[in-house]
C-alpha cells in the first residue's frame, strides 16, 4: 500500500544556542565558536524584560544560531554521534521537537580544543515537521489540523529510522 507523502516527517530547523550570560570577550568567544563549526553567521541573543537575575532589559546574554536543510541534518548527525547514539524519552516533547544538551563543545567529533575560544557548552533544539505546515506561518487562521500533527512518539520513530537512535 502507498503511503501518503503528507504524513512525511522532516527537520525543519535545527537551532543551536549558547547562553553566556554576559556580554564582551566571552560572548565574542562563543560567536565565532558557533561560526566555526558551521560555517554561517550567529546572532545576539539579548534580554526581553529585567529579570530577578538583575540584567537589565535589551543586554546580550548569548548567541544563536539557526541551520536548514542538508546543512541541519548534517551537522545533527554530528552531534548525535557525540551522545552516543542514544536519547532520552525526556528530549521530546508534545509537539514532537526534541532538544538535547552538549556539556563540552569539544565532545563533538571533528572538534579540537582552542586554548583562545576556551570550553563551552551549547543547547541543540530540532523542530520537526509535515507538509504542510507553512499554516503556522500564514496571518489568518494559523491552526494546523489535530491528526496533522507530530505527537511524541512519531517523533520518537522518525529519529530512530532516520539516525539509527536507540531512545531510552
Amino acid at each position: 500500500m502507498k503511503e501518503n507523502s503528507m504524513r512525511e516527517i522532516r527537520i525543519e530547523k535545527v537551532t543551536l544556542n549558547i547562553g553566556t550570560g554576559e556580554a564582551g570577550e566571552k560572548l565574542q568567544r562563543a560567536k565565532h565558536l558557533l561560526e566555526s563549526l558551521t560555517g554561517k553567521t550567529a546572532t545576539e541573543t539579548r534580554t526581553k524584560k529585567r529579570s530577578t537575575f538583575g540584567v537589565a532589559k535589551g543586554r546580550p546574554i548569548g548567541m544563536k544560531l539557526t541551520l536548514r536543510g542538508k546543512d541541519a541534518i548534517k551537522f545533527l548527525e554530528k552531534i548525535i554521534e557525540s551522545k552516543e547514539k542514544s536519547l532520552s524519552k525526556k528530549c521530546f516533547d508534545k509537539n514532537g521537537n526534541f532538544s538535547l544538551g552538549i556539556h563540552e563543545h569539544i565532545d563533538i567529533p571533528g572538534v579540537r580544543y582552542d586554548p583562545k575560544i576556551g570550553i563551552f557548552g551549547l543547547d541543540v533544539c530540532v523542530t520537526l515537521e509535515r507538509p504542510g505546515f507553512r499554516v503556522k506561518k500564514r496571518k489568518i487562521s494559523k491552526v494546523v489540523g489535530k491528526k496533522h500533527r507530530i505527537s511524541r512518539e512519531e517523533a520518537m520513530d522518525f529519529v530512530k529510522k532516520k539516525f539509527g537512535i536507540e531512545v531510552i
